[in-house]
């Protein structure tokens, strides 16, 4: 197969494009630096282009060593036809192939084995002939092969036999296969029925269900899967038997008249209902399943990225409340950095309720560090919380603000070896204020340290298959954290293992490094780290930022193997590494415009959009993608679902895109719904065409039933 050839089919892109990604991937270079370092080369193919190039690359490759197999295979048994190989050739997913190697295939025995192994091999052929008439009669035809030695006693021993071999035969036939398997999800439903208990009634609608195959949404296909693994429901495909036997029919009748048609007909309708029916339902529900896993997995990662790209709240010191009723709510205050500073437990909500004195402590921990943002955990008892620290910001003159913080996840950090690593001699809940006040600062330098599938995004991800799930998350991570880049001085191993080039190893060496001789004083020091070679250095440096070395590039974007053109361009224009410094390159871009980005490109020996690149680096040094998103909703007052009526116009922040809408932090605790008919007045296939994690939106409030705590919305 030309792979490249096929991408570029697939993708609808120029094949030189695939043949130079294949290449850079077969050179070990990672996505993220293919992506922004080499588009050029690529024709500037983004990361998720690029990964979804490389995931299919890794499909075709296999795809391909399968169709060697198989060939080698059925070649070894003598029975390799020029047809065969052909429908090898032209085989393009797996369950063809898999067709076509079925009966090649060594099986357990079967009814057709045995019936092979007596001898009844010649009496299927002569049945499959469908002759007008025979001579000698058919009865005198099957006595040929009685043998009560063989287990044959009789002539209706023989037929059922041979039935066995025709009913296998066409059961094992992949052209059949082929337009059976597409005829049931043309023409088939898929229907379910209650079987079992279902305690909270979160399976209702799927207690007598029927849906056509074509049709149905993928995360009723997983909600289905769901409901069928708890015992809920009996799940089946079904289609008119009558459709898939009048093909069959067609194909394998060529004389109606002939004496054996019963024969015939009857190991037809045998091979469906006993060989093709179940495999072909269990076919197309694993297709349906993997189709809607994918769906779902690609709206987890849309989902990831938007939540890990959320914008810091930079430069504030930070109070983080895990709050709890028993054991009290834990207080952590960190510094502009993340750096803990100070600790505390107070116990504001029941059964205690020392509303004074832990008063008395936060306006203390405030006036002392100088707090200006408090993150509040919306677990258990964030409620009476976020209404305890409403009251104590009325009551003090500092002007500081909170903002409720998604808990997801906290307690897995909290309860995981790198937290006690991080911090020994803190309990879980003490961890947990942490990590809250660091998300509210920075949430994807605090997020990355937890198992993305307990971040609380996403749908249904305990059903898929988890190594493909983790596969496209850790995409998803790696991508995100080398688009933000990091300040190797500051990092931990855990958000440095995600730098293109760095792995878990070298992300603890770079750290222990770092530990022993200081700080790291420029990106060429990085090469003395143990296990960082000059491969792993090329991948890696340009996403890595030394803010306090001499050579002010090292705090850009710009790849070390373009720091000369960098200067010269910046001396073609009369600028020096100070005006980079002092942001006084306001013009570069208007007068590498002037000069023709073309033809400047060409004189520094690059290419454009790297000129490009290089000159939004210089602009602003050190920058940050996230500044441009709008920054989380920071509130310093506190409603309930109580306060809601129909009609309210509120300002709300996405916490979750899924299929059928987006659940929207409107700051009462539960988040409320807006279904996807409710997000615009034109029509949208799915959520996401509009909506993203962490947007803002103004929505409307529709309905709010209290007791079940639903809150339904509307943006229309």
């Amino acid at each position: 197969m030309d792979f490249a050839e096929e991408l570029a089919s697939q993708f609808h892109l120029q094949k030189w494009q695939t043949e130079k990604v294949i290449e850079l991937i077969d050179e070990g270079n990672t996505i993220p630096f293919i992506a922004r370092y080499r588009k050029e080369v690529t024709g500037s193919l983004d990361d998720t282009a690029l990964r979804a190039l490389d995931e299919r690359l890794t499909y075709l490759r296999s795809l391909d060593k399968r169709r060697a197999e198989v060939r080698t295979a059925i070649e070894e048994q003598g029975k390799l036809t020029p047809e065969l190989e052909a429908a090898l050739d032209n085989a393009a997913i797996l369950t063809e192939i898999e067709d076509i190697y079925r009966p090649f295939k060594p099986r357990r025995k079967t009814r057709a084995s045995i019936a092979r192994e007596r001898g009844l091999e010649d009496l299927a052929l002569t049945l499959l002939m469908q002759e007008k008439s025979y001579d000698p009669a058919l009865d005198e035809l099957a006595a040929r092969f009685i043998s009560e030695e063989k287990g044959v006693p009789d002539a209706e021993a023989a037929f059922a036999g041979a039935r066995d071999i025709i009913a296998e035969d066409i059961s094992d036939n992949a052209d059949y296969r082929k337009e059976i398997r597409a005829l049931t999800f043309e023409y088939g439903t898929i229907t379910s029925k209650q079987c079992g208990e279902d305690k909270d009634g979160t399976y209702t609608m799927y207690y007598d269900y029927t849906e056509k195959l074509p049709a149905i949404p993928e995360h009723r296909v997983l909600a289905l899967n769901r409901a069928e693994s708890r015992e809920v429901v009996r799940v089946a495909l079904d289609v008119e038997r009558d459709i898939i036997l009048n093909y069959l029919f067609a194909q394998v009748i060529t004389e109606p008249s002939s004496p054996v048609f019963s024969h015939v007909a009857a190991a037809i309708v045998d091979g469906y209902e006993r060989l093709i029916a179940p495999s072909v339902e269990r076919e197309l529900r694993a297709a349906l399943t993997d189709k809607a896993s994918e769906s779902a997995i690609k709206l987890f990662s849309d989902n990831l990225k938007h939540l890990l790209m959320a914008a810091p709240v930079k430069g504030k010191v930070a109070l983080g409340l895990d709050p709890g009723y028993r054991t009290g709510c834990k207080l952590a205050v960190v510094d502009k950095t993340g750096k803990v500073l100070d600790t505390a437990v107070i116990y504001p909500t029941k059964p205690q309720e020392r509303i004074e004195e832990s008063a008395r402590v936060v306006k203390k921990l405030i006036r002392e560090h100088k707090i200006e943002i408090i993150a509040i955990g919306n677990g258990t008892a964030s409620k009476e919380s976020e209404i305890f620290i409403a009251g104590v910001l009325r009551e003090i003159p500092e002007p500081v603000k909170y903002a409720m913080v998604s808990e997801a996840g906290a307690s897995v950090y909290s309860a995981s070896k790198l937290a006690a690593d991080e911090f020994p001699d803190f309990d879980a809940t003490q961890r947990s204020a942490v990590s809250i006040a660091r998300r509210l600062q920075d949430p994807l330098a605090e997020l990355v340290k937890i198992d993305p599938k307990s971040i609380g995004v996403g749908q249904y991800q305990h059903d898929m298959k988890p190594a493909r799930l983790d596969e496209a998350l850790a995409g998803v991570i790696e991508d995100c954290v080398n688009s933000v880049g990091v300040d190797i001085n500051t990092a931990s191993h855990a958000l440095l293992s995600h730098i293109a080039g760095i792995g878990a190893a070298s992300a603890k060496n770079i750290v222990k490094y770092r530990e022993e001789n200081g700080e790291f004083n420029s990106r060429a020091e990085i090469l003395r780290v143990p296990r960082i070679g000059a491969k792993a250095f090329e991948q890696c440096a340009g996403f890595l930022r030394v803010s306090g070395s001499n050579e002010i590039l090292d705090n850009t974007g710009v790849h070390p193997e373009s720091y000369e053109p960098a200067k010269l361009l910046l001396g073609k224009f009369s600028y020096t590494a100070d005006d980079v410094r002092q942001n006084k390159l306001r013009e570069l871009r208007s007068n590498a415009e002037r000069f023709g980005m073309a033809k400047l490109a060409e004189s520094l020996g690059i290419g454009e959009p790297t000129l490009r690149d290089i000159i939004a680096e210089l602009e602003k040094p050190g920058r940050d993608v996230r500044d441009s998103l709008p920054p989380p909703v920071l509130r310093d007052d506190v409603m309930d679902i109580a306060d809601l009526t129909p009609g309210m116009v509120m300002t709300g922040t996405v916490r979750n895109v899924i299929d059928f809408g987006a659940f929207v932090d409107i700051g009462v605790h539960q988040d409320g719904l807006v279904h996807v008919s409710e997000i615009t007045n034109r029509y949208i296939k799915h959520p996401s065409e509009v909506l993203a994690v962490g947007d803002v939106v103004t929505v409307r409030i529709k309905s709010v039933d209290i007791q079940k705590k639903r809150i339904a919305l509307t943006m229309k």
